[in-house]
């Protein structure tokens, strides 16, 4: 009875239900890669808007943007990685559809650093000499006290209210696992988070985690999770590997129909009008269709 009460599975959709309008939510992976979109698409049917993303962005960011959910987005980047620029985010830019704080990568891992060890800044050499100061007048730097007296700047902690991250394994009680070739800093925004919602592949139990990969891939511990989904696809159409990659010829048929919007209105009422499953099966039908 005491393991069934520590267990923390839930659904996407419940998962979006405690997100709240005005919210500042951190969304894992990186570009194309590894990302939460059964927990994106779950928002996206619901009510939830004037959010604050901070996102090594995707289409996470991109759907998001469509759909005019993001007040403000923190993001060091927004693609598709084989397509350079996500094609949403670039619209969304050019009508002025949020506000952006872009940052250097290194400065965007550090303030989630920051936050995650509860400290308002941490100075870094990123961002000096370069544009990043210049877009973003609010940055500051600050001078060493030792002799030394260098200058740095002073990334700002980047606090979320909740994080949302796809893992490949993880068991009911929170603890999750990456098998690919990158941890892509989920850990940073899980522990950066007042809430933190790892959706995985498969929920498997505890004792699988060493046959798959060892402790060294255990990234996410049970301390730092509210909630576990199990999504398969779940990351789809952006890659989850080792189990599946990329979808290309899905994701060549999202950045086409984001560029019209009568495009746009069909793919939506095709893949995202309905729920999780529907939007599986339509996948299928697609490959199928492609096959």
């Amino acid at each position: 009875m005491a393991r069934a009460r520590n267990q923390k599975l839930m659904t996407a959709d419940q998962v979006a239900g405690r997100i709240e309008s005005g919210m500042t939510i951190g969304i894992g992976g990186w570009g194309s890669r590894r990302k939460p979109m059964a927990l994106v698409r779950a928002l996206l049917r619901s009510d939830v808007t004037d959010l604050t993303v901070v996102s090594y962005g995707g289409p996470d960011v991109g759907l998001l943007a469509a759909a005019g959910r993001v007040r403000k987005l923190v993001a060091a980047f927004v693609t598709l990685d084989s397509i350079p620029l996500e094609p949403h985010f670039r619209a969304a830019r050019q009508s002025g559809g949020f506000e952006l704080m872009e940052l250097d990568e290194a400065m965007f891992m550090w303030g989630l650093t920051a936050a995650a060890h509860r400290l308002p800044f941490l100075p870094v050499r990123s961002g000096l000499g370069s544009d990043v100061m210049t877009v973003n007048p609010s940055l500051r730097t600050v001078t060493s006290p030792y002799e030394d007296g260098e200058e740095f700047v002073a990334a700002p902690a980047l606090r979320l209210d909740a994080a949302l991250v796809h893992l490949n394994r993880a068991d009911a009680y929170g603890n999750a696992q990456y098998l690919g070739p990158d941890p892509y800093f989920d850990d940073l925004f899980c522990e950066a988070a007042t809430d933190a919602y790892v959706s995985c592949e498969r929920v498997v139990e505890t004792a699988e985690f060493a046959e798959a990969g060892g402790p060294q891939t255990l990234l996410v511990g049970r301390q730092e999770v509210t909630g576990v989904v199990e999504a398969p696809n779940g990351a789809h159409f952006t890659s989850c590997v080792p189990d599946y990659g990329r979808d290309e010829p899905f994701q060549a048929a999202y950045a086409k129909a984001a560029a019209d919007p009568a495009a746009w209105r069909e793919f939506t009422e095709r893949f995202l009008d309905g729920d999780e499953d529907a939007y599986q099966a339509a996948v299928a039908a697609f490959a199928k269709e492609g096959a």
